[in-house]
């Protein structure tokens, strides 16, 4: 199965993007705060300070979303409830990357957010939810059971009642020459008018 491998990639992909952020938006912040930059009149510790808060939220996200890409690998199931969503966001996140990365930094940094963004969308339906559990069968042994199961249909006419009578006497819809009418038309005259 390709889907356990696809797991492990993007948990490792996702775990060095964590660190990746972290580190840039952490080293930006150092440049500022060395440089004393700012940006429209906006204070420099004020623009350090918030590039490296910035770079450990999202490197803190980043982390969480390979964290459920390790569990999903190591598991073998798909991802439920809160990590699904995360990786959903990740998804997300990394297609308005890669729609910013084109102008700003060129198509190799395009190409690879797409391809995570790939890998991303890929661990997620290759473990559709849909399929259920495994059918097991009495022995235990997976895969062999005895499929879905239906409901009896209830008897139709309960014991020692009289069979209902068919009424053979009316159109019913759908049989005929023509269209029928489920209601009756209502014919009404008109009426009179004085002068």
């Amino acid at each position: 199965m390709v889907r356990r491998p696809v797991a492990w990639v993007v948990a490792v992909v996702l775990l060095g993007e964590a660190v990746g952020v972290a580190a840039l938006n952490w080293f930006l912040g150092v440049v500022v705060d060395r440089q004393k930059m700012s940006l429209a009149g906006l204070d420099p510790d004020v623009m350090a300070t918030s590039s490296k808060v910035a770079g450990v939220v999202f490197g803190l996200y980043f982390l969480f979303c390979a964290l459920v890409a390790l569990l999903v690998a190591t598991r073998d199931r798909a991802p439920a409830g809160f990590g699904r969503v995360l990786l959903i966001s990740a998804a997300v996140v990394h297609g308005l990357l890669g729609a910013f990365v084109w102008g700003l930094v060129g198509w190799t940094a395009f190409l690879f957010m797409m391809v995570v963004l790939a890998l991303i969308v890929l661990l997620l339906m290759t473990y559709d939810r849909a399929d259920g559990p495994e059918a097991v069968a009495p022995d235990g042994a997976p895969g062999q059971g005895e499929g879905p199961r239906t409901r009896p249909e209830p008897d139709p006419v309960p014991a020692g009642a009289p069979a209902p009578a068919d009424r053979d006497d009316e159109p019913r819809d759908g049989e005929g020459d023509g269209p029928q009418d489920t209601v009756p038309a209502q014919v009404s005259s008109p009426a009179p008018t004085t002068r």
